[in-house]
């Protein structure tokens, strides 16, 4: 029987998580979901839409992963 997962992606971009984008940051939020049970999958660049106007903002997609029970 093939395992089975559940995956889950989260935007980050500097006003989400207050000013700029730094390693402490970002390593607080991976040491969060971890702690929920979730896989760091993958970290993706990308222009996240901001709330306001068109367009985007540099941002990052961070893909989470861990098995269904």
């Amino acid at each position: 029987m093939a395992r089975r997962f559940e995956y889950k992606v989260i935007q980050l971009r500097e006003g989400l998580i207050g000013g700029k984008l730094s390693a402490d940051k970002l390593e607080k939020v991976l040491n969060g979901e971890a702690g929920d049970g979730w896989q760091l999958r993958t970290i993706t660049s990308a222009d996240v839409k901001g709330r306001i106007g068109p367009g985007g903002v540099e941002g990052l997609l961070v893909t989470f992963e861990r098995p269904v029970a």
